[in-house]
């Protein structure tokens, strides 16, 4: 008889249990003036996703920039992967959504609940993309840029998909001052992306008069400056490390519907 009466409590209390345990802790620590940058490759869907660590430690500043996206077969869902795209550069490499909960995808993610949510589910938690041009700025505070962090974005690949969940680009995070991996694609094909040619130097040393395009940053993060130089200050602006900050955005709409890839 007691035995039957203490049963149905603990049973009671079960679903409670390993609901906590699924839930994702705000991660705290961050290292100051971290930062990781994941640039999708240029293609007809551009844009980036930059993990800054926040001025406290506590969670991460995500900026989102997303331009080119089709007409059709949306809403678009955005998320980081549990694995880097790999150096033959198919997107198929990047594995599922960073988990370390392990919190699956059988249940929608509720953006009231974050912290029920997969880790690496930005979208879910913070909104899908409706546009084909999207911006946004947020902090999660589920993620983390402390390599020892099971929600570490650093070693991670960003993703966008389609509403049903064909991939349509990618691209790895690196570290603030790292060039990206060669592998980083568009529509999942196993191209890389071409590289650009040298500036020519004449026998007297300097350069040739073709401009060279720079992209800017500063302590406060990269920015969508962009500086022409020629003749001899081109051929020193081939020591600085380029593609670092979010590519330029377009305010305008694409002009062509695509429809989604097959499944």
């Amino acid at each position: 008889m007691r035995r039957s009466m203490l049963f149905p409590p603990l049973l009671a209390l079960l679903p409670a249990a390993l609901a906590n345990d699924k839930a994702a802790p705000p991660t705290t620590g961050n290292p100051q003036g971290a930062q990781y940058i994941a640039a999708l490759p240029s293609g007809s869907v551009s844009g980036s996703v930059v993990a800054s660590s926040t001025f406290n430690g506590t969670g991460v500043n995500l900026q989102i920039s997303l331009s080119g996206l089709p007409g059709q077969g949306g809403p678009f869902q955005y998320h980081i992967h549990e694995n880097p795209v790999a150096p033959h550069g198919s997107c198929s490499s990047v594995g599922e959504h960073v988990d370390p909960y392990r919190v699956g995808d059988l249940v929608p993610c509720d953006q009231n609940k974050p912290q029920d949510c997969q880790v690496g589910d930005l979208s879910g938690k913070h909104g899908l993309v409706n546009t084909t041009n999207y911006a946004s700025n947020y902090i999660d505070k589920y993620v983390s840029t402390a390599v020892d962090s099971p929600a570490f974005v650093g070693n991670r690949s960003l993703v966008v998909h389609y509403s049903n969940k064909t991939i349509i680009t990618c691209a790895n995070f690196t570290m603030e001052g790292m060039p990206a991996p060669a592998g980083n694609v568009s529509d999942d094909t196993l191209s890389p992306p071409a590289a650009s040619p040298a500036p020519a130097v004449s026998s007297a040393g300097n350069s040739s008069s073709s401009p060279t395009a720079l992209v800017l940053s500063d302590a406060a993060g990269p920015t969508s400056k962009t500086s022409t130089l020629s003749g001899s200050a081109a051929m020193s602006s081939s020591r600085i490390a380029t593609g670092l900050g979010p590519a330029n955005v377009s305010t305008s709409s694409t002009s062509a519907a695509q429809s989604p890839a097959e499944a």
